[in-house]
Order: C-alpha cells, then structure tokens, then sequence
C-alpha cells in the first residue's frame, strides 16, 4: 500500500511518536523511511554581532543533524523492535520554511504517506494542532498521519 514515507522530524517527543507509527507501518506495508529535518534560517538580526545569524544558524544545523542521527541511532541500536528490517531508512536536512520543504519533498521524493507529530517543540503549540502541522495537511498531495 505505501512505498515512501516521509517523517518530518524535529526531535520533540511527537516526532519521536511519529517515528514509532512510521516504523510499524513500514514494518506491515515494506515502505521505506526517509527522516527530514528542516532548518529555518528565518530569525531576526538580535544582536548587533556580524557573525549572530551564523552561529544561530550553525546552531540550528547542528540541531537537525542530531535529530536526524539520533532517530537513525535508536532504529538501528533497537532494530525497530524487531520490525523494519528491511526498510531502508534514509535522512535528509534541508534549509527553507517547514512546510514549504515538506511538500516539496513529498512531490520530490514521491511520497505515499507523510507522519508526522501533531506540533513541535514550542510551547504554544501544544494547545493546538501545530503551524507547520496544519499547513502540510492542508496542503499534501498524500495522506498525512498526525500523531499526538
């Protein structure tokens, strides 16, 4: 039924959750996984440093990419519980605005099914369904699991 599934993460325990769901899946329908990080350069000059944006932003990568890794870490270390051994599980960090890369890549990457949390690591989002969340809903060409 699902051939590529795509888990936006951000390290939050939703997103931790979100993978949980996404290797099930994986493990019943033989898709494969790609985990994506998304890197939003987009912040205010705060600081009348020159070089404050490319530590935020080095920050930021350096966010992603343990994010990323460290889902990667916990499947191969925890062999999916047993499941997903014959996933592929691959890993992308992209640089833009959330959702403009998550559906860009659910088009890119041919995406059956997208999981994902239902909000990040702000603290306003856990009131409501999160931005970046809705967006992707409302704007995918596949379906999308929210996981609370």
């Amino acid at each position: 039924m699902y051939n590529r599934i795509l888990l936006p993460t951000d390290g939050s325990e939703n997103a931790k959750r979100a993978g949980k769901h996404a290797i099930w899946i994986s493990d019943v329908s033989g898709a494969d996984i790609i985990v994506l990080n998304v890197i939003e350069p987009y912040y205010p000059q705060i600081s009348a440093l020159p070089n404050y944006s490319e530590v935020i932003f080095d920050e930021l990568r350096d966010e992603g990419e343990t994010a990323v890794k460290s889902f990667k870490q916990e499947l191969e270390s925890e062999q999916c519980n047993g499941m997903c051994k014959n996933t592929k599980l691959t890993t992308q960090i992209k640089e833009g605005k959330a959702f403009v890369e998550i559906v860009e890549s659910i088009k890119r990457e041919q995406i059956d099914l997208v999981v994902m949390g239902a909000s990040g690591r702000h603290g306003l989002d856990r009131f409501m369904l999160g931005s970046v969340t809705e967006r992707v809903v409302r704007e995918a060409i596949c379906p999308v699991l929210v996981v609370n």
